[in-house]
């Protein structure tokens, strides 16, 4: 029931983009001077700024507290050897995919020649900081301060520090220990269920808010709003499609794993992935994968697998990518290489955290943009950000099934690494 309203939500919030254009596209055509079209965007602006501050108050809360329990929910004796190189994987692959999102965007220039209304009024340049003090910034001096402010790097650093540690505490041989890190460990793992559901019912004003931002961009710019929605779903699946034909292929052929019998055999958890849009409705289906046509233990991939669904968002970062240089574009402010390094890290960060919560991609997408001074509250800003969460359906078809493609991947190079893979299953077509 929950996957299905979860596609309803999808569907609605897509019909509000549908709608919003077709209604902005309208008023277009009515003259600027008109008093209707004016006090229409007057009308507009509101209802859309809401679902924005909507969105904007739930990040941090968002962060912390699904950061810590997810990271807390490993237990270090189950890390051992399979934990360590899952997690190297996954954090690697992240790596390359918001690299390539990156890229693509670098080369495809997505939201290049969008004039939104008074972008130079409302964004004032600020100067780059060096890598360094990316890097030295990403510590926080006083976490509760950066908590105040909304710096998101240091939330995320804190949280997977602090995670880090009460699950060695809750590990402990100290019964005493164990027991208050038992404690706090609920307390987080329940506020994330809490903050789950204030997310849920957020998304529900999506439709509505989506329908008001984006009416404003096709008032004022009319039907020219949609070759670029078009040019950035368009990066978005070559950044998929690349990561999957050039990482994960290469990955394959360097353990030795047969990446053409990998494409096939991984070709119905993919679908599944792509049709409904879920990595934990997909879960079972890769789990059958692994062990009926892959031949990898139980011991492997129960571990790899759920982890992967935690942590792996392959898929999402390149969205992250492209959509952020869409957005900065969009705005007339480029991303500089710096802004460009802190977008690699706030992705590979926030994907450890976020991959569970509902519309994880457009909480992400808003976590990036502020670490790149960037903030979504912002008039144009705020309404390139509208058009990205208008397609956000089309474009988490193709993440979600990429982030289950990541998932098999790790959990083939692992198995095999491990020597838990029967051999049998890739000499012969067992698919």
């Amino acid at each position: 029931m929950a996957g299905d309203k979860r596609k309803m939500l999808l569907w609605a919030i897509l019909i509000g983009l549908i709608l919003g254009a077709i209604t902005g596209v309208i008023f277009a055509f009515i003259s600027p001077d008109n008093v209707v079209r004016k006090y229409a965007l007057l009308a507009a602006a509101p209802l859309g700024t809401l679902f924005i501050n909507l969105l904007k108050m739930i990040v941090t809360p968002v962060i912390i507290f699904t950061l810590v329990s997810g990271v807390a929910s490993i237990e270090p004796s189950r890390l051992g050897k399979v934990g360590v190189k899952i997690i190297i994987f996954y954090m690697l692959t992240s790596l390359m995919a918001i690299i390539v999102g990156l890229v693509v965007g670098n080369i495809m220039q997505p939201g290049q020649g969008i004039v939104l209304a008074e972008t130079a009024k409302e964004i004032t340049a600020k100067e780059a900081p060096s890598l360094v003090t990316i890097f030295l910034n990403i510590i926080p001096t006083n976490p509760f301060a950066s908590i105040a402010k909304g710096d998101v790097l240091p939330i995320i650093f804190f949280s997977i520090f602090f995670g880090i540690a009460l699950a060695f505490a809750r590990d402990s041989r100290d019964e005493k220990i164990k027991e208050s890190a038992d404690v706090v460990y609920k307390f987080f793992d329940g506020c994330a269920q809490v903050i789950f559901r204030v997310v849920g019912w957020v998304m529900l004003y999506a439709p509505i808010g989506v329908f008001f931002l984006i009416f404003q961009v096709f008032t004022q710019q009319g039907a020219d709003a949609f070759g670029p929605l078009l040019h950035v779903t368009v990066a978005v699946y070559i950044g998929l499609v690349l990561q999957i034909s050039v990482v994960y292929m290469l990955i394959c052929a360097a353990f030795k794993i047969n990446p053409v019998l990998f494409l096939k055999k991984v070709y119905e958890p993919w679908l599944t992935a792509f049709v409904t849009r879920s990595s934990g409705g997909t879960l079972p289906v890769s789990m059958d994968t692994a062990e009926r046509k892959m031949g990898i233990s139980k011991g492997v991939y129960s571990f790899t697998l759920p982890l992967g669904a935690t942590i792996n968002m392959d898929g999402t970062t390149i969205y992250l990518g492209v959509c952020a240089t869409f957005i900065a574009n969009a705005v007339g402010m480029p991303l500089d290489a710096s802004q460009q390094m802190t977008v690699i890290i706030t992705a590979v960060l926030a994907s450890i955290g976020t991959a569970g919560v509902p519309g994880a991609g457009a909480i992400m997408l808003i976590m990036v943009m502020n670490s790149v001074n960037l903030d979504v509250t912002q008039g144009n800003v705020k309404l390139a950000y509208a058009m990205i969460l208008g397609i956000d359906a089309l474009l988490d078809m193709g993440r979600t099934s990429m982030n289950i493609v990541g998932d098999l991947c790790g959990t083939c190079v692992v198995a095999k690494l491990e020597d838990e893979m029967d051999p049998s299953f890739w000499t012969t077509e067992k698919i």
